[in-house]
């Protein structure tokens, strides 16, 4: 597994432990969702403006947001659909490693998130990092039942994490 990470912000310091901490967030959220194939994942860290460029150009909201995905692959509806076992069983036999794309968080809007629902920063941070993975995944959440079974998931990871809703 590769996590790349980009800090391009100046709003929140990043030190290795928040580096590290990243990592172990994709780590345990792609071992959570049965990934064992060899993945590339990249992380973003951008401030409100940045992200809110981004979400003009792609998805046409002048508007900040907290986190952005952009998937290399598409998937029927999240991990557990045949699409993506074949995707990743073919990988490992082939030994090659999937791209699943791109996670862009604000990490300006991140903190006041964390502010706003009284838990810490890496709760936040947590939070926003599953959120993007599922959506490289193919989770989705434009309808209600979408919306539970990716917050099902996301639940699940946190506290794999150790960081349930009232960190």
């Amino acid at each position: 597994m590769t996590v790349d990470i980009s800090n391009r912000q100046d709003k929140v310091e990043i030190n290795p432990e928040i580096g590290d901490f990243i990592e172990n967030c994709i780590c345990t959220g792609l071992k959570a969702e049965g990934i064992s194939a060899a993945v590339e994942v990249s992380i973003l860290l951008v401030d409100d403006q940045q992200i809110r460029g981004l979400n003009k150009t792609y998805r046409g909201i002048d508007s900040p947001t907290d986190v952005l995905s952009f998937p290399m692959l598409e998937f029927a509806s999240g991990i557990g659909e045949r699409d993506i076992a074949a995707v990743m069983s073919e990988a490992e036999r082939a030994g090659d490693t999937v791209v699943l794309g791109d996670i862009v968080i604000s990490m300006e809007r991140a903190q006041h998130q964390a502010q706003e629902y009284n838990h810490s920063f890496l709760r936040e941070l947590g939070f926003l990092l599953i959120h993007g993975l599922l959506h490289l995944l193919g989770f989705d959440h434009l309808e209600e039942q979408e919306r539970q079974k990716m917050r099902q998931r996301e639940e699940i990871i946190l506290k794999q994490l150790n960081l349930p809703r009232s960190r």
